[in-house]
């Protein structure tokens, strides 16, 4: 009797232990992020198909088979803000990041003992790498009575009798000697000690020092003045040391060759990987190569943008070439909205809306400056040519890889976080019931549902319009994703009711359930008058 018991459960426990083995065989999925630089909402052609004139066939394709997200954000309608959230699953103004970007030369952004995706990954047994634009700021060896030395001279390049009226800026032995000092020392504080293995990329394209930066080492010592030529024009925007001969349109390329080896190679290891892709493009420098010039018909930004879609195309290939496209989850999101100084009102005359049908462009609160592409393709888990309209944030991310990897996150971790591993698997309910992105300025937008509180006037930011006597805005986006009608002054109940809320996200330090966390620096109330913007 006791030996049939035991029989008839090995027979009916058999098939669990066996799926349970076969769970527990299954590989870490891969985890691909692409992170473009200044790309509209309205310039990937799947989320503007009647107002958008850039052909984007490789990110089309991707969302044909994968979830196309129509409500997901940036936490600033600004670069570095936005990286640091999307890294760390913690809205960036509850550091001292709260208006603005991290500076040239500036200060490592993301403390070093907070966790990043990149930190999460490799206590998972992962590989991770970063590749790309990083403007998180590092620990440069430079004081600020050094700094005049990466200048050039006020006089440089203009009546100095040393050198003839209008001829190129030349670096003194004095600034040469300090450059090779700088620049052939380790730069502490970057991407290989916040939680990647290897870093490879030029930090701040537009910005000095002018020249490719590998883990913690330029790649060359800078020898001379970045040329006036690549000064302004949508090009470099501030002039500082630079290689010999470095050249703009090799940047981006250079990044998407780097990005495919890194996944060629990557997969002849044992352990999965973590490649996040922060490109440098179609922000400035608007650079295409020559293959790209005068494609688009349109403009040099549009031109760009096709290039960034070929490269991303480029870095899909290698993924699908080297076999592990089907175990990896690949997202794909912007930073922010398109910068409005590429030439916008030439554009739109030409029919194409870098925003599509929201309000504004980088740097605002409205939602052309923070709403941005995101897509998720995940084979045999999401589901291809899916839509979701939920409401997300990019510090999402966190939480999402936490759950795919069946990891348990700490209290004082991604406190902005939430898994969007419901909406992944086809669920369409809610997975957050608020948000918060910010402006340039730092003035905040809070969703709430489908209702949006702006506490202060106009865009916030470098946008034009808006009714400045009204000194907050409310808006119901199910109706008015345009943001046209403010119905602040109709509405008192409803805006006291938005600003108990974000002064509630703001006191508890997180907008997640769990024990109430510190912010790192006293965070700014708004209406306020606004920061100067950079």
């Amino acid at each position: 009797m006791k030996t049939s018991f035991l029989t008839l459960a090995t027979l009916l426990l058999g098939p669990l232990t066996a799926i349970h083995a076969a769970d527990a065989a299954k590989p870490k999925p891969n985890l691909l992020i692409i992170y473009a630089d200044d790309l509209g909402y309205g310039d990937v052609q799947c989320y503007n198909p009647e107002r958008g004139k850039i052909p984007t066939p490789h990110i089309d394709k991707l969302a044909a088979q994968g979830m196309r997200f129509t409500d997901g954000h940036t936490s600033s309608a600004v670069c570095s803000p936005s990286r640091y959230a999307i890294l760390t699953g913690r809205y960036h103004w509850r550091t001292r990041l709260q208006a603005g970007v991290v500076g040239v030369f500036g200060e490592p952004g993301i403390a070093a003992d907070r966790m990043t995706i990149g930190t999460l990954a490799k206590q998972n047994g992962y590989r991770t790498a970063a590749i790309g634009k990083w403007h998180l700021g590092w620990d440069w060896p430079i004081t600020k009575e050094q700094r005049s030395l990466l200048q050039v001279s006020k006089n440089a390049g203009k009546d100095d009798e040393s050198k003839p009226k209008g001829e190129p800026a030349v670096a003194t032995e004095k600034q040469l000697e300090f450059w090779k000092s700088v620049f052939s020392k380790p730069i502490p504080g970057g991407p290989t000690s916040r939680g990647f293995d290897s870093y490879f990329g030029t930090d701040i394209p537009n910005w000095p020092p002018y020249c490719f930066i590998e883990n913690d080492r330029t790649l060359g010592i800078p020898s001379e003045f970045l040329g006036a030529s690549d000064l302004g024009n949508n090009r470099a925007s501030r002039q500082g040391p630079a290689l010999k001969d470095w050249k703009l349109e090799n940047i981006l390329p250079t990044l998407g060759d780097r990005a495919a080896a890194f996944i060629s190679d990557a997969v002849k290891r044992p352990e999965p990987f973590l490649l996040y892709l922060p490109l440098t493009a179609p922000h400035t420098p608007l650079a295409p190569v020559e293959e790209w010039k005068g494609k688009s018909g349109l403009n040099t930004y549009a031109d760009f943008v096709m290039q960034t879609d070929a490269t991303i195309g480029r870095v899909l290939e290698a993924l699908e070439k080297s076999g592990a496209a089907d175990n990896t989850l690949v997202l794909f999101s912007a930073d922010n909205g398109c910068a409005p100084y590429i030439g916008i009102s030439d554009l739109e005359k030409m029919g194409h809306f870098p925003s599509g049908p929201l309000r504004g462009f980088k740097g605002d609160a409205w939602e052309g400056g923070h709403r941005v592409p995101f897509i998720v393709r995940w084979p045999g888990h999401v589901k291809a040519g899916s839509v979701c309209a939920q409401l997300l944030q990019q510090s999402d991310l966190m939480a999402t890889f936490a759950e795919v990897l069946g990891t348990q996150l700490p209290a004082n971790v991604a406190e902005d976080s939430v898994s969007l591993l419901p909406l992944l698997k086809g669920g369409d309910q809610p997975v957050r019931e608020n948000a918060v992105s910010t402006s340039v300025n730092g003035v905040p937008a809070v969703r709430s549902g489908s209702w949006k509180y702006i506490p202060g006037p106009g865009s916030g930011g470098w946008g034009k319009g808006g009714d400045q006597s009204q000194p907050v805005q409310l808006y119901n986006l199910a109706d008015d994703l345009g943001e046209t009608k403010n119905l602040a002054a109709a509405m008192p109940e409803k805006v006291t009711e938005m600003k108990a809320l974000l002064e509630k996200l703001i006191t508890e330090g997180r907008s997640t359930p769990g024990a109430a966390q510190k912010n790192d620096v006293e965070v700014k109330r708004y209406p306020t008058k606004p920061a100067k913007a950079f």
